[in-house]
């Protein structure tokens, strides 16, 4: 197998494979893949027909389950022989790949469930109207940001993105007391995902208080009725920042989709219950397997 490392220019022939699948968890994105590629060491190679992506997870080597109308099967089969003797991780796996691999090769895959790894997707219709008890208290703080705020909503534009590159250097500075190297690998992503913003066909939205960006957020088009959301920044310190730049954007860019993904929460505590905070309309499932032999 010939691997190379994930470029600009392999986003044709992947996003093609990954409509062939029409999958809805957010590592099945090119953007996802391209933008994380430094951090996790992202590799690609074309195999029966199918686009494979293999990664750096916390110093083991995994692969992506094969994306595309080509033989998935067969790919795994020549994923097992590659691994000689080894054990072959598959990742990031949705419900109906765990299924397939029961099918295909009952017993010889341990699978776990991975709970930090499980998208948050949301009705487009509820994030855009906040009803119900439930979100009272999201809609309490839009409104406390409109009432402290000057504020407009924009789209994100070659224009206006390299203010928001500042943004994203003044958010960091803001959190030096807690600096780690997650968010480290954070910034770094946002960096590409914003100098690439037009080469990558982004999304993204800017929230305004006079003529400071004290939030902005993009994504993209995930499958045919998901949008995903990839990156959501805003100043803690500004009251109801986060929920304007969510409900405002999802108002904006995301009525042509039923559902939007928000991603995975990795584990973090805070982001899990801001994540649950919103009561996810689905919460889907990942897992992990690891080829234990015959």
């Amino acid at each position: 197998m010939e691997w190379k490392e994930i470029a600009l220019e392999d986003g044709t022939w992947i996003t093609q494979k990954m409509r062939e699948d029409d999958r809805r968890g957010c590592e099945y994105s090119f953007c996802n893949n391209f933008i994380w590629r430094n951090v996790y060491k992202v590799l690609v190679t074309e195999l029966c027909g199918c686009c494979i992506i293999k990664f750096d997870a916390g110093g083991e080597e995994c692969f992506a389950f094969p994306i595309g109308g080509g033989d998935k099967r067969r790919a795994i089969e020549l994923l097992i022989e590659e691994a000689d003797g080894k054990k072959l991780c598959l990742d990031s796996l949705l419900t109906q790949d765990k299924e397939l691999l029961e099918k295909w090769f009952p017993g010889q895959f341990s699978v776990s469930e991975e709970r930090d790894g499980f998208d948050y997707l949301y009705t487009v219709e509820k994030l855009t109207s906040l009803a119900g008890k439930k979100l009272h208290g999201k809609r309490n703080h839009i409104a406390r940001f409109k009432e402290s705020n000057d504020w407009r909503y924009e789209p994100m534009t070659s224009e206006n993105k390299t203010e928001c590159l500042v943004m994203n250097r003044r958010w960091c500075d803001r959190q030096q007391c807690k600096w780690n190297r997650s968010m480290e690998d954070e910034f770094c992503a946002v960096q590409e995902a914003i100098e690439h913003f037009e080469e990558l066909s982004l999304v993204g939205g800017v929230l305004y208080s006079g003529e400071e960006i004290v939030a902005f957020t993009i994504g993209e088009p995930l499958n045919s009725d998901t949008f995903v959301v990839h990156i959501e920044k805003a100043f803690p310190d500004i009251q109801g920042a986060y929920p304007m730049i969510n409900q405002q954007f999802v108002e904006h860019e995301c009525q042509n989709f039923t559902y939007v993904n928000r991603e995975e929460d990795t584990g973090a505590e805070g982001l899990r219950r801001a994540k649950l905070s919103y009561y996810p309309d689905i919460l889907l499932e990942k897992f992990s397997a690891k080829y234990i032999g015959e």
